[in-house]
């Protein structure tokens, strides 16, 4: 049987573990008996040019030579579990990996990464870069990748081809992938989704931008109307994500890691300049009954080593049905720090069901600023929830956020104070400089500028109303927050490149 659609996830992104939104639409499809093909562009181009850089003759530097020579060794280490026991070894196999993409993109005038993809002269916030990327796509890194593996695809005569767009690495490729796919046929339908171009759709007003290259954008939920046009109706979003058309050993992981959603938006819905407010995202929770019977059925037809709980948020009725079930199966994911983390006897029996880490989004440690921001938590509350998950054994991801309308120095400085004083019961962390979400209501309160040259840009520059600039920020950063040895030490253990997709593996090795 044909497909009657091939759904494929671009490059660049963490080629960690299969693409969530991909294997959520493949869910809905497989639910209705429909014929569909995956493709996972962004693993299989990654290694495509790892294999690539590796069979070359040319003269390289020391560091690129030993990369090439232990390229198959550390793909290999990267997908067992014995190299995250050790933090250096882990870091070189990185390191080495990183390398290689790095010198791949050189001859294309792109930064490469195993994280990010950056173009030295299109930008993926200008339309007419993405235009200009459809127009050729033979000067794209991945072209030799993908025109022999999109020539094929399209031998199997599918009805639409669709690409999930979810980050800016993945634009610049996206549309070289379409552009080429355009020229050699070019009646085929092409749809276009993803969170990417959801946030796209909302600050053009909805018009299809992409005209002559794209058929369909759907913005959001892409379930209900891939089915539509289909020529299936009767949706019910609450599919569960089919995962069996990946390439599941390929991934850089140990085991598979499962990416699974238990709902759209976020509960809290109340931070200022969050883009789900923004963006006017309604929260759409599946029954905390409903995701259990889900997960359960996907370990046991998978067998996965760790399950990915990819919400804004877990709401706490989730997270006590999670604490009264038994997975049998690591998980972890993001949470808002509420009282209930507080109780040590709820978060043991988090811990007994699996939650091997949480994700936390303090941001600052200034109690003031967090209330500017509508965050909801007091940092008595977090000091306290951050010292009971640590006696419960469950690892803390914090995120920071800096240079926020009510930040100033004084304020970064009692941040880095905050995590100082609680360096014992933080294992990661990830430090950010805020962007201003360009649909943001508190945006029109502040004196704008563009932040990209672009008309598809999602922020906006800013004039700080206490004069602390991204420049300053990012100063304080990197002489001030990163050079305290305390700071120094979390951001040490911190995975480069695969970052919170990687951490909860160091903490199974009790290497933290």
């Amino acid at each position: 049987m044909k497909p009657k659609i091939i759904f494929i996830h671009p490059p660049v992104s963490k080629p960690a573990e299969p693409p969530a939104g991909v294997a959520k639409l493949a869910g809905s499809l497989t639910a209705k008996g429909i014929a569909y093909e995956v493709i996972d562009a962004n693993l299989e181009g990654m290694l495509f040019l790892l294999k690539s850089e590796t069979s070359k003759d040319k003269a390289a530097d020391r560091w690129t030579m030993r990369a090439r020579r232990h390229l198959e060794n550390n793909v290999s280490a990267l997908r067992a579990s014995g190299i995250y026991q050790n933090q250096s070894r882990y870091r070189r196999a990185v390191s080495d990996i990183n390398r290689l993409l790095g010198s791949a993109g050189k001859d294309y005038g792109v930064a490469l990464s195993l994280s990010d993809y950056h173009d030295r002269l299109l930008t993926p916030v200008k339309s007419h870069d993405l235009f200009s990327a459809a127009g050729n796509p033979e000067q794209n890194l991945f072209y030799h990748y993908f025109s022999a593996r999109l020539e094929n695809a399209l031998q199997e005569n599918p009805d639409f081809i669709g690409f999930s767009l979810n980050y800016l690495s993945q634009a610049l490729c996206t549309f070289a992938m379409i552009g080429f796919l355009k020229k050699n046929n070019p009646r085929q339908k092409i749809i276009l989704g993803g969170s990417l171009a959801t946030s796209w759709t909302k600050i053009t007003g909805g018009s299809n931008i992409f005209s002559g290259l794209v058929d369909e954008i759907v913005a959001g939920r892409g379930e209900e109307k891939l089915l539509e046009l289909l020529g299936k109706k009767d949706c019910s979003w609450n599919f569960a994500p089919a995962y069996g058309n990946f390439p599941l050993t390929d991934y850089l992981s140990p085991g598979l890691v499962l990416p699974y959603s238990t709902a759209h938006g976020c509960y809290w819905h109340s931070c200022s300049f969050c883009p789900e407010k923004a963006e006017d995202n309604p929260y759409l929770p599946q029954p905390a009954n409903q995701v259990l019977t889900q997960l359960q059925s996907l370990r046991d037809e998978l067998h996965p080593g760790l399950i990915h709980l990819l919400d804004n948020a877990l709401s706490p009725a989730l997270l006590r049905a999670l604490a009264d079930s038994s997975l049998g199966i690591p998980w972890y994911g993001f949470t808002r720090i509420t009282s209930h983390l507080t109780d040590e006897d709820f978060c043991r029996s988090l811990k007994k069901s699996g939650c091997v880490m949480l994700k936390l989004g303090i941001e600052s440690g200034d109690q003031k600023v967090l209330d500017k921001l509508h965050k909801g938590i007091e940092l008595t509350i977090v000091s306290r929830v951050l010292q009971t998950l640590k006696k419960a054994g469950i690892a803390t991801y914090v995120y920071l956020l800096f240079g926020t309308p009510p930040e100033d120095e004084e304020s970064a400085v009692k941040t880095l104070n905050f995590t100082v004083g609680h360096s014992d019961c933080i294992d990661f962390l990830n430090l950010a400089i805020f962007n201003l979400p360009v649909a943001s209501e508190e945006a029109k309160s502040l004196a704008t500028a563009d932040f990209y040259e672009g008309d598809l840009s999602l922020y906006k520059d800013f004039a700080h109303p206490a004069s602390w600039q991204r420049a300053d920020v990012r100063r304080f950063l990197e002489k001030t927050f990163k050079k305290h040895p305390a700071a120094a030490a979390i951001i040490e253990r911190t995975p480069p490149y695969f970052t919170s997709n990687h951490a909860p593996f160091f903490v199974l090795n009790k290497t933290c």
